[in-house]
């Protein structure tokens, strides 16, 4: 995985509660085991009409591709416990996901896979969305080392927290593999000492 890196971004913002994983990546998409190429259908039912024409005023199809932050309403990621769901965010160019609640498959399966989840109270969510429909443009700043989530004008200041675990593992660009790896010398030391 790519190391996660302090952001600055623009966010697109998507207002819509209990968005499930068949709405950001349709079950019909699910026929490749690699994780490339799923951005491509990210939110596709929502993006496309039946003509397969882009729908223009869908935020996705509207937003500056260069966007890293997704921000969303409540519950976002519930129904099935697909892992696409988070590749497919991930491929299309985000590397963060704001919202007040996140189901919890599709949080572990974000994390898992070098997508930040940011878990905000509902007045800070509200207040985020409001900064971006007065400007479009502003910018948030997510800095992971020190779990805050911010604007540079003081406009909006938030910390959040994340385990020890998957900040170590998304700091260093680790998969649960990389993790253990990274632990082998405390491994055998332990083992040596207790004799296993």
């Amino acid at each position: 995985m790519e190391k996660f890196n302090n952001i600055l971004s623009k966010a697109t913002p998507i207002h819509i509660e209990n968005i499930d994983t068949d709405q950001i990546i349709p079950a019909r998409f699910l026929k490749a085991v690699s994780r490339e190429g799923f951005g491509d259908n990210l939110f596709r039912d929502w993006r496309y009409d039946n003509m397969n024409n882009p729908i223009e005023d869908f935020i996705l199809n509207r937003a500056d591709k260069k966007n890293k932050i997704l921000v969303a309403g409540r519950n976002f990621g519930c129904g099935s416990s697909r892992e696409h769901a988070a590749w497919a965010i991930y491929d299309f160019g985000f590397r963060v996901v704001v919202s007040s609640f996140f189901a919890d498959i599709f949080n572990n399966n974000a994390l898992n896979n070098g997508l930040l989840t940011i878990k905000l109270n509902e007045k800070s969510l509200s207040k985020v969305f409001e900064l971006i429909r007065e400007n479009e443009k502003i910018e948030f700043n997510v800095d992971l080392e020190n779990q805050v989530f911010f604007t540079n004008n003081g406009s909006f200041n938030e910390s959040f927290s994340i385990n020890s675990f998957n900040k170590t593992c998304l700091i260093n660009g680790y998969d649960s593999i990389d993790y253990l790896n990274s632990k082998k010398d405390s491994i055998l030391q332990f083992e040596k000492l207790n004799k296993l």
